[in-house]
């Protein structure tokens, strides 16, 4: 296994908040130079040991709204404090400093940065997430998945639409 730069991370869950909720799905993008790769944990496979497996080697993270939720949720969740093992850089703050407000998917709207999944939601991921526990229904997960790939490899061009703005 190579060893990552850096991390691109965000999570689904089915609620807001770690009391009421639990993580879904974890989407991780591994980027070491012009090499990169996917690791996504998904329901019984989003543990401790599998999260921090994945991110070994990895010098920095980086999220939209980390700060308050992902790493929060994780820490809550998994009982993993990802801030002690990483570096971590929350990219919604860059973003704000260049007046670029609201959620991730109005940013990227903002810097031309195409969605093939547009029009699903955080909300919608949720509902994917139970269409696919109640009812067995694949179509929903892939779905769930490939909005959760577009958000980590999005924030990777996030972070690159930035450097020039």
């Amino acid at each position: 296994m190579t060893i990552s730069d850096e991390a691109y991370l965000d999570i689904e869950t089915t609620g807001l908040s770690p009391c009421y909720g639990y993580i879904t799905v974890i989407g991780i993008y591994l980027a070491n130079g012009n090499s990169a790769r996917m690791v996504q944990l998904v329901g019984e496979k989003v543990t401790e040991e599998n999260l921090l497996k994945a991110l070994k080697g990895v010098g920095t993270i980086f999220t939209y709204n980390g700060s308050r939720f992902d790493l929060p949720f994780i820490q809550a969740s998994l009982k993993v404090d990802l801030l002690e093992s990483h570096c971590h850089h929350d990219l919604m703050y860059d973003c704000w400093r260049r007046n670029l407000r609201g959620g991730f998917k109005r940013v990227e709207e903002r810097l031309c940065i195409p969605r093939k999944s547009k029009g699903i939601t955080g909300w919608d991921a949720v509902r994917l997430w139970w269409r696919y526990k109640n009812d067995y229904d694949e179509e929903a997960l892939n779905l769930l998945l490939e909005y959760n790939k577009e958000d980590v490899v999005n924030l990777k061009a996030l972070r690159e639409k930035l450097e020039g703005y």
